[in-house]
């Protein structure tokens, strides 16, 4: 499938999660079994002998990072909001488009030198990424990239992560 097949798949919704707010839905592209399966590989094939785990925001991330660890051969760990995870935990705040928000980790979800992609399903203000990838290197983890099915360009949220190579797959500026 072509970036332009996968862009077909992802659905405009307007004024969600509140007016203003052109929320880019992958649902369907989600729902539709090439098009996951081509994420999926897109996503994971850079990243093939250069990782050890991948690191999934909640909740999308979940969805998209599960089956790019599993491609990749390796583990999955996960960033919730708070109050989700039932052990002791570390968390870290970042302010969001429409809000602010905090993501948490348990204390000993990543060994130190561990190397972690993170996967989201979308890039935006960058706060949700830069948020995990300080979570992954207070736990002593190494992040090698971040990979999004989804960028929204005019954002800018490359600039929060950089210098941390970011991977999206398809942009919206």
């Amino acid at each position: 499938m072509s970036t332009d097949d996968l862009r077909k798949l992802i659905r405009d919704v307007p004024d969600f999660p509140k007016a203003g707010i052109l929320f880019r839905d992958i649902t369907p592209l989600l729902s539709d079994p090439r098009g996951f399966a081509e994420v999926v590989d897109r996503l994971a094939e850079p990243f093939l002998g250069k990782v050890d785990a991948v690191l999934g925001i909640e909740s999308r991330g979940f969805i998209i990072g599960a089956p790019v660890a599993y491609r990749l051969g390796v583990g999955l760990t996960i960033a919730r909001k708070p109050g989700k995870l039932p052990f002791r935990t570390v968390d870290e705040s970042y302010e969001l488009e429409y809000g602010t928000a905090s993501l948490q980790m348990h204390e000993d979800a990543i060994k130190h030198g561990t190397r972690i992609l993170i996967v989201d399903d979308l890039l935006a203000t960058g706060g949700t990424a830069r948020a995990a990838i300080r979570l992954a290197n207070r736990l002593g983890g190494e992040v090698v990239a971040c990979a999004f099915a989804v960028e929204l360009g005019a954002l800018g949220g490359r600039r929060l992560v950089e210098p941390i190579s970011c991977t999206a797959l398809i942009s919206y500026d």
